[in-house]
This record gives C-alpha cells, sequence and structure tokens, in this order.
C-alpha cells in the first residue's frame, strides 16, 4: 500500500503503509524533524534508517539527544545529514562533540522540561508561552554558543529572550516548536493512527508526535481498530498521519546505551 492508498482507503481512515521507506520518502533536504526517544530508549530506530538509505539532508532535528555513534540519529549524524541539533542532552556521542566543536554542527542546547513543553506547545497551537526556568542565565540572557567556526570561535551564539515578570518573579519566553516531520516509535498502534507506549519508551514520543506537521509512527505491535482501550491511548489518532507495522525481527532489535552489571554476578 502506497502512503496516497494508506490516506484513501477506509475514508481516510487507514494509515498504514508498506514500508518504513515509502513512509518517509517525501522528507525532502532540510526539513525539519522532531524524533521521539530518550538515550536510546523508545527511538523509532526504523524509521531513522530509512531515512538514512533515502539520502535526505541539512536536517534540523529537535530530540532529547543525538543518540549514540552507531546507532540511532547519530548514524544520519555520522553522513553528515544533520545540519541544526536542538537538544537537551548529547554527552553519549564522540562524534557529535567532534562536529559541535569543529564547527561542522550547529547546536541549540535546551532544558530538558521547556524542549518537553516547546513540543507539547507546538502540537497544541501555542506559539510561545513563559517559564522560570533559565531565567538569569545564558539560556535567557543569550550567548550561548549555537555554532563554532573552524578556527574555535563563536560563530553563532543564541539570542537574548524576552523576560517577563508574574507575581513578582521573572520568567523567560521560550518559543513553541513546529517540525515538518514527527517520527516516533510506539509498542501498540491501530490502522487509525492511536498510540500506546510502554513504560519508559513513552519518554518524548508523545510530545514529537504531536509537535509534526506530519507524523510517522512504527509499532511494534500493529492491531485493528477498537482493540485498544480508549483509556490507555497515550497519542490519538488524530495526530499521527502514518503507521508503519514493524516486523519481529525489527521490533526486537533495541540497544542498550550503557550495559552495567554487578560484581559477582547476583
Amino acid at each position: 500500500m502506497t502512503v496516497t492508498a494508506a490516506r484513501e482507503c477506509n475514508g481516510g481512515m487507514d494509515k498504514v503503509v508498506d514500508s518504513a521507506q515509502a513512509a518517509v520518502a517525501d522528507i525532502g533536504s532540510g526539513a525539519t524533524l522532531s524524533v521521539g526517544g530518550f538515550g536510546l530508549c523508545g527511538i523509532p530506530s526504523v524509521l531513522i534508517q530509512a531515512l538514512l538509505e533515502q539520502g535526505a539532508s541539512d536536517l534540523e532535528v529537535a530530540s532529547n539527544n543525538c543518540g549514540v555513534d552507531d546507532w540511532g540519529l547519530g548514524l544520519l549524524l555520522g553522513q553528515r545529514r544533520i545540519r541544526r541539533m536542538i537538544s537537551s542532552y548529547v554527552g553519549e556521542n564522540k562524534e557529535f562533540a567532534r562536529q559541535y566543536l569543529s564547527g561542522e554542527l550547529e547546536v541549540e542546547l535546551t532544558p530538558q522540561g521547556t524542549l518537553a513543553e516547546r513540543m507539547r506547545a507546538g502540537g497544541s497551537g501555542i506559539p510561545a508561552f513563559f517559564t522560570a526556568t533559565g531565567v538569569g542565565t545564558q539560556v535567557a540572557d543569550g550567548g550561548l554558543p549555537w555554532k563554532y567556526d573552524d578556527a574555535g570561535n563563536v560563530e553563532i551564539a543564541s539570542p537574548a529572550k524576552e523576560v517577563r515578570r508574574f507575581d513578582g518573579r521573572d520568567y523567560v519566553m521560550e518559543r513553541a516548536i513546529v517540525a515538518d516531520f514527527g517520527l516516533v516509535r510506539a509498542w501498540k498502534g491501530d490502522r487509525h493512527g492511536n498510540l500506546v507506549y510502554r513504560d519508559s519508551a513513552r519518554n518524548f514520543n508523545p510530545l514529537a508526535a504531536m509537535c509534526g506537521r506530519i507524523t510517522i509512527a512504527e509499532v511494534e505491535e500493529l492491531v485493528e481498530p477498537g482493540e485498544l482501550d480508549p483509556n490507555e491511548i497515550h497519542t490519538p489518532g488524530v495526530y499521527v498521519h502514518r503507521v508503519v507495522p514493524l516486523t519481529p525481527e525489527q521490533a526486537a532489535e533495541k540497544r542498550i546505551e550503557k550495559r552495567t552489571v554487578r560484581e559477582g554476578g547476583n
């Protein structure tokens, strides 16, 4: 089934497409993406791999982090396909640090809760909001290095943001994030695009789904409409445009960011 056919059948409610490759085919170079996941937990790894094969470049990506050097968004980064990242944490990716410090990558570091709310606001039609987080720091005052040149000088610095006082306390204004495409991974999903995430894999996925103009979800288990308990749905289908069912092998492939064991076995 093609993407067009998925939109047209069953009154436009069946959003299933045949493959991840078909689902990401129209993501063009220069697109902005919101990508779910936290570390390597709950990342849309199959869609990321399909985008890697598709060839889009010059991407701007809003995601909590950028994967690791050999998995997740780190694969796109390694092939110089990401121009700009909006992230909270980037400490597990050496190539990320190298590209940033050498002036090859623009990075907007954002407090984690602020990033989450920027995505939620974008999906809710709220253009901006005020938060106390970052007041009195470079987050509000400006001057954070977004991009270096190849000599290590700051080429682009963050701008100062509006600060306003409410009830005797200062708050900084943050702009919402609206992405061209949202890429997420769900535990279960139905043909209408309703999604359920499992445990900590929920993380940024509902927010990344909300703020994408076109949201694509890879699902580990596809079910028929009506099989999901409405009380358990985390992302309503109104936010989701394409659903990619994973094979059992794809669903089972999950990497561990840092494996730790106790000495002495038990």
